[in-house]
């Protein structure tokens, strides 16, 4: 039965790209949403997605490209959403058909602005879809590496570890590793919170600090991290999986992040704007940052990396003065 499962990609960056080139490898077709109709008609034609990794051809036959989201959800069984999560509630505002019935995977790295929830709270609370229909993909996996087909892992998150399996066997490959959690709530977390611990090893490198500070910074923010997602989610996890400090990992060291690029410029003394206008994707890690520091003035962790980048972020405060005070704080 799940051979004859359809899947639909939301979304026209770059993990959309990745994704839907992974489903490709296994599935026969794929429902593939974004709005840009320039992009769709430039992936018909030449058979790669103009803006977001390039190098990766497709097979056009197996693409049921649309504008249409509505087109999209009423075609699959299994939806995968990869839109930037301050922009999810306005991709889902023209949606007239039911979700009821569909089984919603996330691989968004970030938090609801509108709702302050993350993806698959969002889904259950505003939308009613049920816990064992909503799933989470994270990694340690960097899209630019799945185009060059590099060997990367993903961590797959349900309550359903049959539809975790699903999801994880349609995504696997030669150069791609899938596992299951059933962390779904931790997982997504940790996906949002290490792009705030990237931006703070951007911001560290773009002031000058060396590779000695930054280790210690990534030590103390995978204990950040933990104590942050114990407060809310308590359950059995090793924080030292994949994927929660190989993700870390990936993203606060890889020439490839956005998060640390932004940071980075941040560092070197461009404003929050002009760092964003020079880049020419999302760094999600910025809408994350204010969405977990209000979350955690009713958690009470103690997040200093958090707190710092904030206030560099959303206080203007200076930050080699900020990052100074910071490494009196961390071990």
């Amino acid at each position: 039965m799940s051979q004859n499962l359809k899947f639909a990609v939301i979304g026209g960056g770059s993990w959309a790209t990745a994704i839907a080139k992974m489903l490709c490898v296994n599935l026969d077709e794929i429902s593939w949403y974004m709005r840009n109709d320039a992009a769709i008609e430039h992936i018909q034609k030449y058979k790669h997605n103009p803006n977001y990794l390039s190098s990766v051809e497709f097979d056009t036959t197996k693409l049921k490209l649309t504008n249409n989201i509505n087109e999209a959800v009423e075609y699959a069984d299994y939806l995968i959403f990869a839109i930037p999560s301050a922009f999810l509630n306005a991709e889902l505002e023209p949606l007239t058909v039911s979700l009821e019935n569909k089984i919603i995977f996330s691989a968004i790295k970030g938090i609801v602005p509108e709702t302050s929830l993350i993806v698959g709270e969002h889904f259950h609370i505003q939308y009613d879809i049920p816990y064992y229909n909503i799933g989470v993909i994270t990694g340690p996996c960097h899209a630019e590496e799945v185009a060059l087909e590099r060997l990367s892992y993903l961590t797959i998150a349900c309550g359903d570890p049959d539809k975790a399996c699903t999801v994880a066997k349609k995504l696997s490959s030669n150069y791609i590793k899938a596992k299951i959690s059933d962390d779904i709530i931790g997982t997504e977390y940790a996906a949002m919170l290490k792009n705030i611990y990237a931006i703070a090893a951007g911001i560290a490198h773009g002031l000058g600090y060396g590779d000695n500070f930054q280790s210690v910074m990534m030590s103390n923010g995978i204990r950040e991290m933990r104590k942050f997602i114990k407060k809310v989610h308590k359950m059995k996890r090793d924080i030292n999986d994949s994927a929660y400090l190989g993700d870390l990992l990936v993203t606060g060291y890889s020439v490839f992040s956005r998060n640390r690029m932004f940071g980075n410029m941040i560092g070197k003394g461009y404003t929050v704007k002009s760092a964003m206008m020079e880049m020419s994707m999302v760094a999600e890690g910025y809408y994350a940052t204010k969405s977990a520091y209000k979350l955690n003035q009713g958690y009470g962790a103690k997040t200093p990396i958090i707190d710092a980048v904030y206030a560099v972020l959303y206080e203007g405060k200076n930050a080699k003065t900020v990052f100074k005070k910071l490494t009196e704080s961390l071990d």
